[in-house]
């Protein structure tokens, strides 16, 4: 049975995942950098660098909530690059417009409502696809992929970074400890939303990371795919070629 935030809730996953985001989107920022302290800032920055070599002028980012991650990928893009970030939830999204205004980015950035497993974009459109903490969120994995390099141009670049799970002593029982016991309620305090914070390690333990990740972007016809872990293992970041 997939993972979901709200168990009683009859709706798809799909559906629930928009309704959490909307839910909490208004403090999904300021959440993201208290519960990491900060380390999620530098995991996207190391993620983006992946893109460097490549220098995109077309990219699209996958689950792009509030387009922290968009707006990363443009200190790796060529001059006067695109980028396209989508997401399910309409509340994330009108969060990361009002963003781009401050930032005085929304001529570089365009936001758009759209589902990640069936994307509104021609085939090889863009050279670099990328996503921040959402693919773990796919109500189904592969098919998601499976778009993601759909659009994908040959010879593009993939760059996916995601919650992993340390596996060393006395590393991983912290943080299971902190991910089961401490974030929860915090979670809960701030976003006022009950299960968000209870969802995320559930969809962490539930995610299929490292190699067999790997393998699973290799099975969907990525080719080179590959694994970086972060912060002793707490995240990681998968690059793979179209």
């Amino acid at each position: 049975m997939a993972v979901v935030p709200y168990k009683e809730d009859a709706a798809d996953k799909k559906s629930q995942v928009a309704k959490m985001f909307d839910n909490i989107a208004g403090k999904y920022d300021f959440l993201n950098h208290f519960l990491s302290a900060g380390t999620d800032i530098y995991w996207r920055r190391k993620a983006v660098n992946e893109l460097k070599a490549l220098r995109p002028a077309r990219i699209l980012d996958i689950a792009t909530g509030t387009a922290d991650f968009a707006i990363e990928t443009l200190r790796a893009a060529a001059p006067n690059a695109q980028v396209t970030g989508v997401d399910i939830s309409a509340g994330m999204l009108e969060v990361g417009r009002q963003k781009l205004v401050e930032k005085k980015l929304s001529h570089r950035i365009k936001l758009e409502l759209a589902d990640s497993e069936n994307l509104p974009f021609a085939n090889d459109t863009f050279d670099a696809v990328t996503a921040s903490f959402g693919v773990r969120n796919f109500a189904h994995l592969e098919r998601g992929l499976s778009e993601m390099l759909r659009v994908l141009r040959p010879g593009g670049q993939l760059v996916i970074l995601e919650f992993s799970k340390p596996t060393a002593f006395p590393l991983k029982q912290a943080y299971n400890f902190y991910f089961s016991r401490v974030l929860p309620v915090f979670g809960k305090v701030i976003s006022k939303d009950q299960s968000a914070y209870t969802y995320l390690p559930e969809s962490v333990q539930a995610f299929p990371d490292g190699a067999e990740f790997v393998a699973i972007l290799g099975r969907v016809g990525f080719t080179n795919p590959a694994w970086q872990p972060l912060t002793f293992g707490i995240s990681s970041i998968y690059t793979a070629r179209k």
